[in-house]
């Protein structure tokens, strides 16, 4: 998990703003379906993660509203949902004005800020990772997650880095 959390902020160093903020958008499912019984993701385990590991960035996007958002994000490339209480969600990329232009609302649009964002993403997870990992749904599920093997994943590949 820290790998895929690295690279996110890896991407945010090289302003490659889609990549980092399409990857933050899976976090609070990955967690939260590590975090659950079944070890799959569900709206409500994406809005319970999220609204305890990141919600306190910004008062105005709460777990489910993320969670339309992410779902438009990643299925339909868009930043409007029909049922989301914003007319669309605008990111500003980090650098571009003096100030920083994050958790506005104007005529109906959520405002924020793709660095502010996707940091209150990573550091969620930082902190989930810290509290959930001697959790035993944690430990049974996280064997499923997918990682980094530098030397291969016998007996499939051997020899060269693979990601299962």
């Amino acid at each position: 998990m820290q790998d895929l959390l690295n690279q996110i902020q890896q991407a945010l160093n090289q302003n490659l703003y889609y990549v980092a903020l399409m990857m933050c958008l899976t976090i609070p499912d990955i967690c939260g379906a590590i975090d659950s019984p079944n070890g799959i993701a569900s709206g409500a385990a994406y809005a319970r993660w999220y609204n305890q590991y990141a919600a306190s960035h910004c008062p105005y996007l709460d777990g489910p509203t993320c969670y339309q958002f992410r779902c438009s994000m990643l299925h339909q490339g868009s930043t409007t949902n029909p049922n989301s209480r914003y007319s669309r969600i605008v990111f500003v990329e980090p650098g571009s004005t003096n100030s920083v232009l994050h958790c506005n609302v104007m005529n109906r649009a959520l405002n924020l800020d793709v660095g502010v964002f996707c940091s209150a993403i990573i550091t969620g997870a930082q902190n989930w990772l810290s509290s959930a990992s001697n959790n035993p749904l944690f430990q049974t599920n996280y064997n499923n997650f997918v990682r980094r093997y530098p030397n291969g994943l016998p007996p499939y590949i051997i020899g060269v880095p693979v990601i299962s």
